[in-house]
């Protein structure tokens, strides 16, 4: 079965029916706002990985719940109007995908438990209080640490030797890219890597910030977490491969969309583990006491094909340590 056919299977045609025809008494009510757009495999992964998630809890659309699915596929003015349209609809609990659909969450209710998944830094993005105690409405899964940002520049020195200078694409309105991009300033020296902060907040910014960054050699890249470097990740990864420049990402998707090598956790994990958290909270249990998790394994992925069209001779030990190779 395709991934495609798996999620719609899943999700029971849940996003498409009329309310009239779903909205019944014993049936709990699950609201679902995704930041991309239902034909992006990665998003349709995300949701799936949550679903099946459900189902593992004891919880099937259109027996026991009816999950209610928007996509905002990267428009803010949409992820507003879905997001009023969500709340309006008063579900036992939403799930938010990312730091740009959480905020608008948290501005729109005070009162519907919300969990997350896909923040990188909640506490810092004031979206809970503490980690150990989130307080008000809202808990979920962080989907970084900020130490793995350091191992980004030590893998791009490590398979590309010669790289002595790094563009850091990164978001500057983005609050948790400050963070990652620190964990990499303090690693810099010992590696003798030169950084340069590049602009990712549109399409055309990215593209003029690294054209203008490739101009001199021995450069590499580090792509930092962010919407949107997600968003324009099929861009980012053809610039690099238009200026035969090394990469390194922070997620899996990364890769699979032809981006050299990622390091950084399973982009599923908190999807499928917030099922958990949201069957507890439809038993009755508070967003507040429950613990904001953060991830505990980490994957290195390499796209051989990749590394063999930039000419890239990959270290045995970093070969020997990935988690998966895609060829």
């Amino acid at each position: 079965m395709s991934s495609r056919r798996e999620f719609i299977s899943l999700l029971g045609g849940a996003a498409a029916w009329p309310l009239s025809a779903r909205a019944q008494q014993d049936q709990r009510r699950i609201g679902v706002l995704m930041r991309g757009s239902p034909d992006d495999p990665d998003e349709q992964a995300r949701l799936t990985a949550f679903l099946q998630g459900l189902q593992e809890w004891g919880w099937s659309d259109g027996r026991n719940m009816h999950i209610d699915v928007r996509w905002s596929a990267a428009d803010p003015d949409r992820r507003r109007r879905y997001t009023a349209e969500l709340v309006a609809l008063s579900p036992d609990v939403i799930l938010a995908d990312t730091s740009a659909v959480m905020a608008g969450l948290q501005q729109a209710t005070q009162i519907v438990p919300i969990v997350f998944a896909g923040v990188i830094d909640p506490v810092g993005a004031g979206f809970v209080a503490s980690l150990a105690r989130p307080g008000g409405n809202t808990t979920g899964f962080a989907s970084l640490d900020y130490g793995t940002s350091g191992k980004w520049l030590e893998l791009l020195k490590e398979i590309a030797p010669r790289v002595t200078r790094a563009g850091i694409l990164r978001d500057p309105t983005f609050a948790a890219g400050i963070g990652q991009l620190a964990a990499i300033q303090a690693v810099a020296p010992a590696l003798g890597v030169e950084l340069s902060p590049l602009g990712a907040r549109n399409a055309g910014e990215i593209e003029r910030e690294v054209a203008a960054f490739t101009l001199r050699p021995n450069a590499g890249l580090i792509v930092t977490a962010a919407p949107s470097t997600g968003t324009y990740r099929d861009l980012i990864i053809a610039l690099a491969a238009r200026h035969r420049m090394p990469a390194v990402y922070p997620f899996r998707y990364h890769v699979s969309s032809g981006g050299l090598i990622s390091y950084g956790p399973d982009s599923l994990y908190g999807w499928r583990a917030a099922a958990g958290y949201i069957d507890r909270i439809l038993k009755g249990e508070k967003p507040a006491d429950l613990p904001v998790q953060t991830p505990t394994k980490f994957d290195l992925v390499i796209n051989l094909k990749t590394a063999k069209a930039l000419g890239l001779d990959l270290p045995a030990s970093v070969l020997a340590r990935a988690d998966e190779v895609i060829e």
